[in-house]
């Protein structure tokens, strides 16, 4: 049995003997695969999908998850959360993921108990622990002080069997380019505020457009407008660098166009976490 193997039956024991669950769902590769997991695991009245709807969460984000949890044959839920009436979250500092996570699964646990789920789990994975030792990760802290389990972190599963795993379940999800919430394209020391949030995503979908218009397959690009006050920075998969000079002009006006009085295009292209280089060197 491959490790790959011994680690995914681990985790459907894992599953199996929890009973029931709640999934903090986002849409994204990891806890698409956890919801993929839980079904298999467990039946479905089981197992419920919750996606916590804010200012944070695109909402080019929200059809896709919403799908993929009805393919699955799994109820979905979609509470508001009010992280941006945190002043933690608002200050924007390195530890702003604690108070989002925490208003999460403030929300998510009076959820489960209220439909008779025995648990909430986070799509943590093995590699978010790594960094979670090194600070990178206040979220997960967040989360562990309210209770959740993460059976992909306790079955050693790390991002990049995750995906394989997915890929072999047939999962869309697979290959989905990384994805975190709005704020983190903030700039820390700046206030998260709706209009900043929403600038973004403004910027960032026009972006895509560009390239879908020089037919760039946009749902498989890595792509960041950050922001740093009234400039931004547009980090995009290196794969595409150098960008055409016209192309690079029309994305650097759709974001200017978007409300910021500047913008480039970082050569280093699309760095996960990279509003962390500074804050943590």
């Amino acid at each position: 049995m491959s490790d790959l193997d011994q680690r995914l039956h681990a985790l459907e024991a894992d599953l199996q003997a929890r009973g029931s669950v709640l999934i903090a769902y986002s849409g994204g590769a990891d806890s698409a695969f956890l919801l993929a997991a839980a079904t298999r695991a467990l039946t479905s009245d089981d197992v419920v999908a919750a996606t916590g709807y804010s200012d944070s969460l695109p909402i080019s984000e929200r059809d896709p998850a919403a799908e993929f949890a009805r393919s699955l044959g799994v109820r979905l839920v979609t509470p508001r959360t009010h992280e941006i009436e945190r002043e933690g979250y608002r200050a924007n500092g390195t530890d702003r993921c604690f108070f989002c996570k925490a208003e999460l699964l403030d929300t998510l646990v009076p959820i489960a108990r209220d439909l008779g789920l025995a648990h909430v789990a986070t799509g943590t994975n093995a590699d978010d622990a790594i960094e979670g030792i090194n600070g990178l990760r206040p979220g997960i802290r967040a989360a562990a002080e309210r209770g959740a389990i993460t059976p992909l972190k306790d079955a050693g599963l790390t991002k990049a069997q995750i995906r394989e795993a997915s890929r072999r379940w047939g999962l869309p999800t697979w290959d989905k380019p990384a994805a975190a919430c709005l704020s983190s394209r903030i700039a820390y020391g700046l206030e998260v505020t709706p209009h900043r949030l929403a600038r973004v995503e403004r910027a960032e979908q026009d972006v895509r457009s560009v390239l879908a218009s020089h037919g760039h397959d946009t749902a498989r690009v890595d792509l960041r407008v950050r922001d740093h006050g009234a400039k931004a920075t547009v980090e995009l998969s290196a794969t595409l660098l150098p960008l055409d000079p016209h192309h690079a002009d029309e994305v650097l006006k759709t974001v200017t166009d978007a409300g910021f009085t500047a913008a480039e295009i970082d050569p280093r292209g699309f760095r996960s976490g990279s509003m962390n280089e500074q804050a943590f060197r």
